[in-house]
């Protein structure tokens, strides 16, 4: 995307943003418009927000400053409502923009980078268009003098302290060499926190026998205090935890490597620090020893949607299928899913609601589907007076609803087939990626 870079580079800056974007009231090439850059940040704003009106005049600032010396380039994404509106606010930027007519494009963005809520900094490299950080407001405020400029983050090793609390001693990094790691974020103050750590302390000692050096749990602290953070770590080693703790002045390292947006979160890692399940919690109580190194079910429980926020998820409503049915339809569903959850980012995610929960009854509402407890309405016929059935689905018909919450609340609903071959839900698949399906709002 830079000078010298090569026609890939320079087609998957195009491919992201268009022929052409804007520089104040001027057209230019989005093939030049990155020369001698060292990194380009899609700013996801909008006039009407307070939150981006307060950042903006910040970032420009920093921009002027020090920023655009350094080698960074920002292109404002914008989600204003009107043209107008985003005519006045880009007259504010001495950036790049999206042009606002672009909105298809705008939307592609957006649900590419995972973009909820604004503002949102994305830095790409200049040269590659390969992602640096999701997370560049907070990269930029910590550092607006670009003193680590471009930002890449850490590896997890080098994310990781020399030393770990052990109880009232410490240990050498060296420890957790070639051990399967579960990480867990929590604080003192949080209520259900403090609710969660007795149960996975008993999960752990229920786990150390079997699994002796293969795992270990490092807690991650989210507590205001180092006194506070002692304080609530003596207590979990006390409930039978006596795992490690990341040392007070470094206990955020971690938390931007894997996303955390809040507590409690425990997730399962390789020893490289790969996620193998991001719904750590769901192994506990009930997961035993044999599931290690505990991957992540193909198919998840709805009324624990980890990423349903993130991603275009596949949602099986069985909730009244009877036991047998159901286990057939998630055997079908689990070779499907697998077809399409393979890799580091996974095309879908899948959930199944096996029985009436919270999660599920919400869901069905906002997308309209009928609920568990819905049965065969009678109305009067207007003619004689006779009752007349109204076609109602039946709540054991087996339904499919693929969400796709980063598109603004899309969804589509579904039905398994009868044959329970998996066909339909495969066509319906690939209905979705060739535009074909009717995209509906979720209410």
């Amino acid at each position: 995307m830079g000078a010298g870079a090569s026609a890939t580079a320079v087609s998957m800056a195009e491919e992201l943003l268009g022929a052409k974007l804007l520089k104040g009231g001027e057209e230019v090439d989005t093939k030049t418009a990155f020369e001698g850059k060292k990194a380009v940040a899609l700013y996801f704003s909008a006039h009407w927000c307070p939150p981006c009106k307060g950042f903006t005049p910040k970032l420009a600032e920093f921009y002027k400053n020090d920023l655009a010396a350094k080698g960074l380039e920002v292109v404002f994404v914008s989600s204003d409502r009107d043209e107008a509106g985003f005519k006045e606010y880009f007259a504010e930027m001495p950036w790049l923009a999206l042009p606002y007519g672009e909105r298809e494009l705008k939307e592609k963005l957006s649900k590419k980078f995972k973009v909820q809520g604004i503002p949102s900094v994305v830095i790409l490299n200049a040269e590659t268009g390969d992602v640096i950080t999701t997370d560049g407001r907070s990269a930029i405020m910590s550092d607006p003098k670009g003193a680590k400029f471009p930002w890449i983050p850490p590896t997890f090793a080098e994310a990781l302290p020399d030393t770990f609390l052990s109880g009232e001693g410490t240990v050498e990094k060296a420890s957790i060499a070639g051990k399967t790691l579960g990480l867990y974020f929590s604080a003192h103050w949080c209520p259900p926190c403090r609710g969660f750590t007795p149960q996975l302390a008993a999960w752990y000692k229920k786990m150390k026998p079997e699994l002796g050096d293969k795992f270990e749990i490092i807690f991650c602290s989210g507590d205001r205090d180092e006194a506070g953070m002692k304080s609530y770590y003596k207590e979990q080693c006390e409930a039978g935890g006596d795992w490690l703790c990341l040392p007070y002045a470094v206990k955020d390292n971690l938390d931007p490597l894997f996303k955390v947006n809040g507590i409690p979160t425990f997730i399962i890692v390789s020893p490289e620090g790969k996620v193998i399940n991001q719904n750590g919690r769901s192994l506990v109580p009930d997961g035993e020893a044999k599931d290690f190194p505990f991957a992540a079910p193909l198919i998840g429980d709805l009324e624990n949607p980890e990423n349903i926020n993130e991603k275009t998820a596949i949602c099986l409503m069985l909730e009244a299928v009877d036991a047998e049915l159901q286990k057939a339809i998630l055997a079908k569903m689990a070779v499907i899913a697998k077809k399409y959850s393979e890799g580091d980012e996974p095309e879908f995610v899948f959930y199944a609601a096996t029985k009436k929960g919270n999660v599920s009854a919400q869901i069905r509402g906002m997308c309209g589907l009928e609920g568990v407890d819905t049965v065969a309405k009678n109305e009067t016929s207007a003619d004689d007076g006779a009752p007349k059935l109204i076609r109602s689905v039946s709540n054991a018909t087996p339904s499919i609803i693929l969400m796709d919450i980063p598109d603004n609340g899309g969804y589509y609903v579904g039905r398994i087939a009868a044959e329970m071959d998996g066909s339909n839900v495969e066509k319906m698949i690939a209905d979705y990626k060739e535009k074909k399906l009717e995209r509906k709002q979720m209410g």
